[in-house]
């Protein structure tokens, strides 16, 4: 049960965010949908298309597969029906820089005339869901809506994330990788590493040979994380991995017994850019 609490808060996210079941049923989550295209298909993130159907058909060699932000028009017709039951909208979606989502959201906001806090959360999938998490916690605590909208957006700047490309096809067919570097790096087994900083934006981070060393890279990186920042929380994220990930864990908390590490999926639609064994650990500074 949610308490009453003075300030009623509408949370609004997008689907490139780790719906897990406390997102799911919380009565004051709302999600807005990403949309897959095959060609000219167009299929609703968590909706019409799962992420084995979407793994399935990349498998078979479908190409042409993009993803596209939802329209102005859907925020706005979700804003105005909110602005009557809530007394203020909080929206937290995907990095600015790596998606138009947020302009989107924005737009519809103004369509709507109404007042919503659009927050860039500079990360994804865990990266969106600790915030709203924190978000909500805030609010439960009574801390003045103004005060909780400041916190997210500072806390936004101390997301780290080191992530392992599980397939370089993906990316290759998204334009991130040019044909050489594709093909060199699939004949030497080459594992690139990438993060999004803190400005939000993609960059590659190292290239590991071999993926029992690309594993240990992650795991080092909590440890040090661990033990240097003091953090207590991690997420493991994966593109239909879950062996690679619960082994993942299990050599983390050999390490850092007291660690709290919670493995969960990536949406579909970032699986269409990251492509199929993708691993990632995620998590916030204190």
């Amino acid at each position: 049960m949610y308490r009453m609490i003075p300030h009623k808060i509408a949370w609004v996210i997008d689907s490139s965010a780790y719906i897990n079941n406390y997102l799911q049923e919380h009565p004051d989550v709302f999600i807005v949908p990403i949309n897959i295209h095959f060609g000219t298909e167009q299929f609703v993130d968590g909706v019409d298309l799962t992420s084995e159907q979407l793994y399935e058909r990349i498998r078979n060699g479908a190409n042409s597969i993009k993803t596209s932000q939802p329209s102005a028009g859907e925020f706005a017709q979700l804003y105005s029906k909110l602005s009557k039951e809530y007394e203020s909208i909080i929206a937290i979606h995907v990095s600015n820089s790596l998606s138009g989502t947020l302009s989107s959201s924005v737009a519809g906001a103004q369509i709507a005339q109404v007042q919503v806090d659009c927050i860039d959360s500079l990360s994804l999938s865990a990266g969106i869901t600790g915030l709203v998490e924190k978000g909500i916690k805030l609010q439960h605590e009574g801390l003045p809506y103004t005060e909780i909208v400041e916190h997210l957006k500072s806390e936004a700047t101390k997301f780290k994330n080191y992530i392992l490309i599980g397939n370089l096809t993906q990316l290759y067919k998204g334009g991130r990788l040019s044909s050489a570097q594709f093909y060199l790096g699939s004949l030497l087994k080459i594992k690139p590493v990438i993060q999004i900083n803190n400005m939000g934006q993609l960059q590659e981070l190292d290239k590991v040979r071999s993926h029992k060393r690309a594993i240990q890279y992650l795991v080092d990186k909590v440890v040090d994380s661990v033990e240097n920042d003091g953090i207590e929380t991690v997420y493991i994220m994966h593109a239909n991995a879950l062996g690679q990930a619960e082994s993942l864990k299990e050599t983390i908390l050999l390490s850092c017994p007291n660690l709290d590490v919670t493995i969960g999926e990536i949406s579909t639609s970032l699986a269409v850019h990251a492509g199929e064994d993708t691993i990632a650990v995620l998590w916030y500074l204190p």
